[in-house]
């Protein structure tokens, strides 16, 4: 076994250990074998958890074929563990080009899958447009993150959506845990892998106060940060500073932000106009799904140069000399530069 195989494996295995939901489906199921002949389409960040349950829905019966959510999101030792120990089907590697990504896509479509399961949308979106042909053998499938929901819904309100998807995020077990607790330990997991920074004592900034950005909001506070949170939802702006929070818009809190963290799910939530007001020095980190709500653009267009200064991290300097740090190309943080959500948080949700 080589040495990646190998650290893929121990991840597996002690990722399992902490998954006893897991575990029982997995002693049912293998007896039982109630997905044999079914193919399973997967699109999820591919890392121990969900290889986990890819592994259990196989050992079900089931043909799996799983590529990655993210380009950035896959731990190579989990997909080579997966092929090589577990004899499945995986399309995924991290730093996917644009083109690899899709092509990963693709590769699960192409087994005209009976189900699928996303994160995301891209894969159900995919099945809806450019690989329209496989519709007609899909059943069903689900989807687990609220940026994926949200891009369903509107499909659904649209009568575009063609086969039933169960909504995994807004149950319980997702939202209150996952989304709170997962999110806001994996967020700083991510972070001191990239930076290898204290939080206690600096500003951070949390953009949004769903159930992700309460969860790291009230990670940042634990950690002894001074924390501001950014929200355009007056109702949620209203919690947030009822919890403690200083709220205020973005473009005020940039002035003297250490940190900015961004949790919304939405497009531009950090800007132009919000970098010519930055502090010098700003670390930039987003939770998000896409890598679209710290604007690259805008930082690429006012800044002078670009570097990589350590993994996951790139700095900008802008033409004044201040400097602004961005982690993980702006995708996501704890899946690009750490584990993502714990054992245990995975397994119930």
């Amino acid at each position: 076994m080589d040495e990646l195989v190998k650290k893929g494996s121990m991840r597996l295995h002690w990722a399992y250990e902490h998954m006893p939901v897991i575990q029982e489906i997995d002693k049912k199921f293998r007896k039982e074998q109630p997905l044999a002949g079914l193919k399973i389409g997967m699109a999820l960040h591919t890392e121990a958890k969900t290889g986990m349950l890819a592994v259990t829905l196989a050992n079900a019966g089931a043909e799996i074929r799983l590529a990655s959510c993210n380009p950035l999101s896959t731990d190579d030792s989990v997909a080579a563990a997966l092929r090589e120990e577990f004899g499945l089907k995986v399309y995924a590697k991290k730093f996917e080009s644009d083109e690899e990504y899709y092509a990963n896509l693709n590769a699960v479509l192409d087994m005209k899958p009976d189900f699928v399961i996303d994160d995301g949308a891209d894969l159900i979106t995919m099945a809806h447009t450019s690989r329209r042909e496989v519709l007609s053998n899909i059943k069903g499938g689900n989807e687990e993150t609220t940026t994926g929901i949200v891009r369903l819904k509107a499909m659904a309100a649209d009568k575009k959506l063609e086969f039933p998807v169960m909504d995994v995020n807004d149950s319980k077990m997702k939202y209150l845990f996952d989304n709170r607790y997962g999110t806001g330990q994996s967020v700083f997991d991510g972070w001191m892998n990239a930076t290898n920074l204290i939080v206690a004592g600096k500003r951070v900034v949390v953009a949004g106060y769903g159930w992700c950005g309460k969860g790291v909001a009230m990670r940042s506070k634990g950690l002894g940060a001074l924390v501001t949170v950014t929200e355009v939802d007056p109702v949620k702006a209203i919690e947030a500073r009822m919890d403690g929070f200083d709220v205020m818009p973005m473009s005020e809190a940039v002035k003297t932000a250490d940190i900015v963290l961004t949790v919304t799910g939405c497009k531009d939530i950090v800007t132009k106009k919000d970098f010519m007001n930055m502090k010098d020095g700003c670390v930039l980190g987003n939770a998000g799904h896409f890598d679209n709500e710290i604007s690259k653009k805008d930082l690429n267009e006012l800044a002078v140069s670009k570097e990589q200064v350590r993994d996951f991290i790139d700095c900008y300097t802008m033409k004044d000399g201040r400097k602004f740090y961005l982690i993980g190309e702006g995708r996501l943080m704890n899946l690009a530069a750490g584990q993502g959500h714990p054992a245990e948080i995975m397994d119930t949700s």
